[in-house]
């Protein structure tokens, strides 16, 4: 059995101030990370070889295999030379939905976008989270992205990595994660998340990255009603987020930040004692 490193050290030759110097730099791993449902091979990632398990139960969510973390009866994890083998077993009513849908998806796809069958299922209809009562203030927000900031050993040996993180008002920091791509380490949040037994409706989902409608997507699956991030949004993403009742916040840069959707969610509070 392999077991994969999420980081190691390489050789380099640096310019810096016009000299040049050799020497050695952290990078990330990436691998790929084969997902198994009942034995056989439903989708393959490439990705970093850590919370692998999180990975399996956000990705099996997000992705509408299952509704809640009790569908999936065991994971097991099987690094190899090549990669890694997650081998996912679920509760016998949802395998069958899965093989139901495997038989639909089998014959020709209209719009050739990697096996999804049309368009529609491409921009799928997000869950709705208007509803959620959640409230938060200036201050959260930027605490939120200046925490997650400060909370990634990865990408501070790298620079080349996302992170995504779940912040609750009051609580602080709940889950951080990390990987080199940035839909990878939204589902790993997802999956820890739920395995700590929360739920997305208490806080702030924050992500190093821009905003896709991917993003949106899994964020909402999670329940939570606000996505912070630090670069920007896709027009999409936006149409998306206003639709499912989620408030967007990009571009967070310090104290400074912009709101494309939903802005009554958030409310003026002293921003002055964020680290």
């Amino acid at each position: 059995m392999t077991e994969w490193p999420s980081r190691i050290s390489v050789r380099r030759t640096a310019r810096s101030a016009g000299i040049v110097t050799p020497g050695e730099r952290m990078v990330p791993e990436e691998v790929p990370i084969a997902f198994s449902y009942g034995g056989s091979t439903h989708a393959v990632m490439m990705g970093t070889p850590d919370d692998i398990e999180d990975f399996a139960v956000g990705f099996t969510l997000t992705e509408g295999i299952i509704s809640h973390r009790a569908q999936i009866s065991s994971i097991d994890v099987v690094p190899g030379e090549r990669g890694i083998d997650v081998q996912i077993w679920l509760a016998d009513d949802v395998e069958e939905q899965l093989r139901a849908r495997r038989r639909s998806m089998a014959g020709p796809v209209g719009c050739g976008l990697c096996g999804i069958e049309s368009i529609e299922q491409a921009v799928r209809k997000v869950p709705d989270v208007s509803a959620v009562g959640l409230t938060v203030t200036y201050h959260d927000i930027v605490e939120a992205v200046a925490l997650l900031n400060g909370a990634q050993p990865l990408y501070r040996e790298t620079r080349a990595v996302h992170g995504a993180g779940f912040y609750v008002p009051g609580k602080g920091l709940l889950a951080v994660r990390e990987d080199v791509g940035r839909h990878n380490a939204l589902d790993k949040l997802c999956g820890a998340v739920v395995g700590m037994g929360e739920t997305g409706r208490e806080g702030i989902v924050a992500v190093t990255s821009r905003l896709s409608v991917e993003m949106v997507q899994k964020a909402a699956i999670l329940g939570s009603p606000v996505l912070v991030a630090i670069s920007a949004p896709t027009a999409l993403a936006i149409r998306t987020a206003e639709e499912a009742g989620m408030t967007l916040v990009a571009l967070v840069r310090g104290e400074d930040f912009e709101i494309f959707t939903h802005p009554h969610r958030i409310k003026a509070g002293s921003i002055s004692d964020v680290a």
